[in-house]
């Protein structure tokens, strides 16, 4: 599962639906939210009180954010794939799909289901998502030829 055309077709499914979770969280989870989570007991985000209801809305939109970065990193990496293909591409591929699973597919269940200890799940998905543009940047050095002043942008200038 690791050919660039699988890698292209599941960073724009999962783009998608980023894009509709995002327009979901923006015309329909606020008021599932308020719903939910009424006023609740405020939550302190970057020094400001906020209800509950608010928090989880941006935690939901947060992974919706995330699934579409990584989503479009998914594409990137199909599309280098499909003239360097390597193994560290496969785990770049395979380590951001796990990402957006555990990272923000932790914040929508969190978001949906008001059980916070799903929240102990998100940090490992970030794990995954740094550990996929780590494999990331070492497969697109190792592969394009790029090595010190070999680089053909620097000779440009």
């Amino acid at each position: 599962m690791g050919c660039p055309k699988s890698w292209i077709f599941r960073g724009a499914i999962l783009a998608g639906l980023a894009v509709v979770l995002g327009a979901f969280a923006a015309h329909g989870m606020d008021g599932f939210c308020v719903d939910k989570y009424g006023e609740g007991e405020p939550k302190i985000v970057a020094g400001m009180e906020f209800p509950l209801s608010y928090k989880r809305l941006e935690d939901f939109k947060t992974g919706a954010r995330y699934q579409m970065y990584h989503a479009l990193a998914i594409i990137m990496v199909g599309l280098l794939a499909k003239t360097s293909p390597s193994r560290t591409l496969t785990v770049a591929g395979w380590c951001f799909l796990l990402g957006i699973i555990l990272f923000s597919g932790s914040l929508y269940a969190l978001t949906i289901t008001g059980n916070t200890k799903l929240g102990m799940v998100t940090p490992f998905g970030g794990l995954f998502m740094i550990a996929g543009w780590v494999a990331f940047a070492k497969a697109a050095i190792q592969k394009s030829g790029i090595s010190g002043d070999a680089c053909p942008v620097d000779k440009a200038n």
